[in-house]
């Protein structure tokens, strides 16, 4: 691996990975496999540090993955490649192997994986990886190649793209957010923001789903004694993870139903499941795998109504946590330090030393409380047009992209190439990750990443590449 001096103009490379979270560094390790000769990869990431977008840019060892060990593997052809990792470097006398494949290991301890295996591929493959600490502002296509322009290092052409820029967080949606006082209004993406605030502070978390889970975790491990107010329209935390096989149900029939009737299904799936003494959660389980056939099949309103009355109760019971995780927040609610408010955030405001946050209900109803601090835990930003990348906006506005349905993302062949505003797949160009959200729905946990990143490399410089 080779780093980059400050400005040098680049040489033509062979493979062009935009971003060095999880998604750009599952597709380096693949090009780097899969490479037969000497190949050249060049990967553009702003950050310092690699594999360290949103989900594990955590230093923090309260912050768990929401999977077990045993299922995050960075290779398909190598499914218990992680556990084997985390093995290897805990300390002896530690937990046993059974123990760690259904453990929730810490976050920051899979960053640390992905560096070593990619350390690995770089040490193993003919192919070089030269790592370009830059942002890229504009990309044009053409039918054999590309060619990137970066902020500080210039023009850059490339045989094949992959965009993998990872998750961009939501803005706080509220009247008044840009004039609160600096340090009031935090990101809970800004872990270590969240663990300086005061322990008798009081504050708003705005959402309630993953990333409410990891503040309100760093919040409790400061042993905090301020109250902690959450507000989400749905009021829904994440439901637990629960040990034990998958139902035994088919769900292949599933793909012919309309929305209700699946739901319909799944609900008498888990009634059945239960009777016959297994958690709901193997149902859940049985169509993991299934997730993006089963968006790709529902038809555009089905999809819409998916988007506006079910997305929520979809993703609390779909994207669950640990299990003692759960137990932690059901103590404080049961406390009352955790208070969960139902309805819509309206305008936050500076009153005096606090801040006065204004909610509403869906009858109406207003609701005021004063607090210290306002979290901005809405989750990451799904449209291609609000996410304030200057390389999106070129792309889009230059009809090289197109928005993906529904708005999300960007549209994508079946295999991932990107299309044009003139539905033409660009054949040098994949997309990856949140991007592609849109077009198969489950597409940011590492089985569908790593996936992505092998077929993108296979269709780039495969035996049957174009």
């Amino acid at each position: 691996m080779s780093e980059d001096t400050p400005t040098a103009p680049l040489p033509p490379c062979d493979l062009a990975i935009i971003g060095g979270g999880a998604g750009g560094v599952l597709v380096a390790m693949q090009a780097l496999r899969q490479a037969n000769g000497p190949l050249r990869i060049v990967m553009i990431e702003p950050r310092d540090v690699l594999a360290q977008g949103v989900a594990y840019a955590t230093t923090h060892g309260e912050h768990v993955l929401n999977v077990p060990a045993a299922r995050m593997s960075a290779f398909d052809d190598q499914p218990a490649d992680f556990l084997d990792y985390v093995v290897a470097t805990t300390p002896p006398g530690g937990p046993d192997r059974d123990t760690l494949a259904h453990a929730f290991i810490e976050r920051r301890r899979y960053g640390d994986y992905l560096r070593v295996r990619l350390g690995e591929a770089i040490a193993a493959s003919p192919a070089t990886l030269q790592i370009v600490q830059d942002r890229v502002t504009e990309l044009e296509p053409d039918a054999e190649s590309a060619t990137l322009r970066l902020e500080a290092h210039g023009a850059l052409r490339a045989k094949g793209v992959v965009l993998a820029v990872g998750n961009t967080p939501k803005p706080l949606p509220a009247r008044g957010a840009p004039q609160l006082p600096a340090g009031r209004s935090l990101a809970a993406w800004d872990f270590d923001a969240i663990k300086a605030i005061p322990a008798d502070a009081d504050l708003c978390i705005v959402g309630s789903g993953l990333s409410m889970v990891d503040t309100v975790l760093s919040l409790a491990d400061n042993d905090h004694a301020g109250t902690i107010h959450v507000l989400s329209r749905h009021a829904l935390l994440p439901l637990p993870h629960c040990h034990g096989p998958a139902a035994t149900y088919d769900p292949a029939p599933l793909q012919a139903m309309g929305l209700r009737a699946r739901m319909r299904f799944l609900r008498a799936s888990a009634k059945q499941a239960v009777a016959d003494g297994l958690p709901w959660q193997s149902v859940m389980e049985r169509i993991r795998p299934h997730g993006q056939a089963l968006w790709q099949s529902l038809s555009l309103p089905d999809q819409r109504r998916f988007l506006r009355h079910v997305v929520r109760q979809w993703d609390v019971h779909r994207h669950r946590i640990a299990p003692e995780v759960h137990a932690r927040l059901q103590a404080l609610l049961e406390r009352g330090q955790l208070r969960l408010h139902r309805g819509r955030l309206d305008t936050v405001m500076a009153e005096g030393h606090r801040l006065r946050v204004s909610t509403h209900a869906r009858d109406g109803r207003i609701d005021e409380f004063d607090v210290d601090y306002v979290v901005n835990a809405t989750g990451v930003e799904m449209r291609a047009q609000t996410m304030r990348s200057p390389l999106l906006h070129d792309l889009l506005g230059k009809g090289h992209a197109q928005g993906g349905p529904h708005g999300i993302g960007l549209k994508a062949a079946r295999d991932g190439r990107m299309v044009d505003a003139q539905g033409v797949s660009q054949p040098r160009v994949f997309i990856l990750g949140s991007l592609r959200i849109g077009c198969v729905w489950e597409s940011i946990a590492i089985p569908e990443l790593r996936g992505q990143a092998e077929t993108a490399v296979r269709g780039l410089f495969g035996p049957d590449a174009a």
